[in-house]
């Protein structure tokens, strides 16, 4: 029998702030078989991450209700880890989604290797140009020729092109490299996340009824990690409005995995009108979540300080994959470079040497019900205390944490079975077809079963509340 470990989730809700006496409410379950099998505790992280959202839903579920008996939550690992993987479980009438494009890989290097991300158009055409490829050949030339040049080059020195040029690449690094890196180094001194209170605030009074009925959550956040948590907290029954710049190109596929439980607007926020729909939005809004690079908003009057001094009482979470400080503080990155940089890949090498990655895009996944469960825990909080609070997360302490023993101790015992995903699997029609997902892992007593909604068209729905 497998022993499941739960530290991870006690240390976790103390981050959070969360009385540790309430961890008791959380019960654990599920098949007894290696569910996220890995070099690291991916199981034990991904189990805490999801473990302190359902608690925290539950908690806010009981003020909600006026206080009384805490609803039990539930984790059970083979939904936890049907989650995790959920993009890769979706199908759209029968159809698979997109996953990694063929220049999105690891490359041998002169020196070593590099990792690179080329899943959007734009980052796709940015790295060829940094490399002097062109273009225009069919992606197995294409492959071949970024190769070619790729084996002569440093990882270091293409790192810095790909940067220079807006590009995606990053050099494959050992744990002890990575400690030794500045941003390594200004990474290790943080915790797994922030929370504060940045302003003054109304004390927040929620309408009766279950979960996050009547709350309005303004999702400008992209790819997983971000849309995990509004994700969530649509399950929760949050009016979650995704808004999105329209030149900046989405995919579909991302949104048909992610999009459960929210709609999709478009607004041009350089554009008068748009800008005027989007501060009736904000003026509106209980719950702001940003998902861009430090900094990228902040044109836009949308930093964490901008939005308190317009909207008191918000709960402001700001996600990004590096961190706002350090060296690398303004650049992009994804979940794939960040387990390449940090150490991840080398950790989870195969016996020849080549990199490896962990079993899901755990970083991404997990950062996002942490993220959730920092939104809920502070809608708590803001019941007694009021004030304006920003939650603040980064994929590369999510890293350090995974990778530095926040985890706590492995499972132990032998699995006791093989896991199938089948029996966390659900189907339902949508405007997109017949989808078949992976159901959520946040479930507690008297908490909802499924999404109020299944994805529809990215960017088509109307700029409004409902």
């Amino acid at each position: 029998m497998i022993k499941r470990s739960t530290d991870a989730a006690h240390r976790a809700w103390a981050l959070l702030g969360g009385d540790l006496a309430l961890t008791a409410a959380v019960g654990y379950g599920g098949p007894e078989a290696r569910t996220l099998p890995s070099a690291l505790p991916v199981a034990e992280f991904a189990r805490a991450a999801v473990a302190v959202c359902a608690l925290a839903a539950a908690e806010w579920t009981a003020v909600r209700r006026g206080g009384g008996t805490l609803p039990k939550a539930v984790v059970d690992d083979g939904a936890v880890a049907t989650a995790f993987l959920s993009e890769r479980h979706l199908r759209v009438d029968g159809r698979p989604a997109a996953t990694f494009a063929p220049l999105s890989r690891f490359w041998r290097t002169a020196d070593g290797w590099v990792r690179t991300h080329a899943n959007y158009p734009h980052h796709r055409a940015r790295l060829l140009a940094a490399l002097g490829v062109d273009a225009t050949a069919a992606d197995d030339t294409l492959v071949t020729r970024v190769a070619a040049v790729l084996a002569d080059r440093r990882a270091e020195e293409v790192q810095e092109t790909a940067y220079a040029a807006g590009a995606l690449a990053v050099a494959v690094r050992t744990p002890a490299d990575w400690a030794r890196h500045p941003q390594g180094a200004a990474v290790a001194r943080r915790p797994l996340l922030s929370l504060e209170r940045i302003a003054a605030g109304p004390v927040r009074r929620p309408d009766r009824g279950p979960a996050a009925r009547g709350l309005r959550v303004l999702d400008l956040t992209r790819v997983i990690a971000g849309p995990v948590a509004t994700r969530t907290l649509g399950l929760l029954g949050a009016d979650v409005l995704r808004v999105d710049a329209p030149g900046l190109p989405e995919s579909q596929d991302a949104h048909n995995d992610t999009g459960f439980g929210k709609r999709s607007a478009l607004l041009d926020l350089a554009r008068p009108t748009d800008r005027a729909t989007f501060e009736e939005l904000l003026a509106a809004a209980d719950v702001v979540v940003t998902g861009y690079r430090p900094g990228a908003l902040d044109r836009h009057g949308l930093s964490a300080e901008a939005l308190a001094e317009r909207r008191p009482g918000l709960v402001i979470g700001q996600l990004s994959a590096w961190g706002s400080y350090g060296p690398w503080g303004g650049r992009r990155g994804f979940d794939s470079l960040v387990q390449a940089a940090c150490g991840i890949a080398v950790t989870e090498a195969a016996p020849d040497g080549t990199p490896g990655a962990l079993p899901a895009q755990a970083l991404d996944h997990g950062t996002g019900y942490l993220l959730a469960a920092a939104v809920l825990r502070t809608l708590t909080d803001q019941c007694a205390g009021g004030g304006t609070h920003l939650a603040r997360f980064a994929l590369a302490q999510t890293a350090a944490w995974l990778t530095g023993g926040g985890t706590g101790a492995r499972d132990t015992g032998e699995p006791g079975g093989t896991y199938e995903p089948g029996e966390w699997l659900r189907e339902a029609d949508g405007p997109l077809g017949r989808v078949r997902y992976a159901g959520s892992p946040v479930r507690f007593d008297g908490g909802p079963a499924d999404w109020p909604r299944p994805p529809g068209r990215w960017g088509t729905d109307e700029p409004k509340w409902t």
